[in-house]
């Protein structure tokens, strides 16, 4: 008799749209596992740049792509998951504007996607899986029985980093960020390669204003209605 399939819920969006904190409050709430698709993407730029690789080489992207070692570490205070790339926790690296344009910049190169397909297909294990990304819904787990897509204006979104990023001490600007947020948006929705869309049957929800709470809510009734 066949198995149903492992249950898949996609949560894409926009940078800043807050995938990644309902990503990891619904899985918690679920009790599934998580994947943040981002990171990868993250990981590899980080990664190639730690090599002294230039982002513009196609060829050598796509090997440290295909060679990277990521690892996802829960947090043993229930904080944010660390990420290990290539054994050296990058966790802070990751999160920084530089290492969002690295991701941006590699994620069109279809070579380096194909390298980390599989990479991602790896995480879907009972009891379920969160998926939040960019193309979750409508590339990686297209026959998933649960998609949301988050979005929030760009301004909005603009407010959320900056306050991630000054909690971190880290300097930045406000003007600077909603201009980085803006381009990265034009450059992710007009790509050949898996542009960034609502899936098809995807709930979208614009979260411009609604507290954590109210969206978590909102993405937990499309699983457990």
């Amino acid at each position: 008799m066949a198995h149903a399939p492992v249950p898949v819920l996609t949560i894409d969006g926009p940078s800043g749209s807050g995938k990644g904190t309902i990503s990891r409050l619904v899985a918690d709430q679920l009790g599934w596992r998580m994947l943040d698709s981002g990171a990868l993407y993250r990981a590899v730029g980080y990664a190639a740049g730690a090599a002294g690789i230039d982002l513009s080489d196609v060829d050598a992207v796509t090997r440290c792509a295909q060679t990277v070692k990521i690892r996802f570490q829960p947090s043993q205070d229930g904080g944010e998951t660390h990420v290990l790339v290539n054994g050296h926790d990058a966790t802070d690296e990751l999160r920084t504007e530089t290492a969002g344009a690295a991701a941006s910049a590699i994620a069109v190169i279809p070579s380096v996607r194909q390298a980390l397909v599989d990479l991602q297909l790896a995480f879907r294990k009972a009891p379920g899986l969160v998926a939040d990304g960019r193309d979750m819904g409508t590339v990686i787990f297209p026959d998933a029985p649960f998609k949301v897509f988050l979005t929030a204006s760009a301004a909005e979104r603009a407010k959320r980093r900056y306050k991630q990023l000054k909690d971190k001490g880290l300097s930045v600007t406000l003007a600077g960020l909603q201009r980085e947020i803006e381009a990265r948006d034009e450059r992710d929705a007009s790509r050949p390669v898996a542009p960034l869309k609502p899936a098809t049957g995807a709930v979208v929800i614009d979260t411009t204003g609604m507290p954590i709470e109210a969206v978590v809510a909102k993405v937990f009734a499309v699983v457990r209605p």
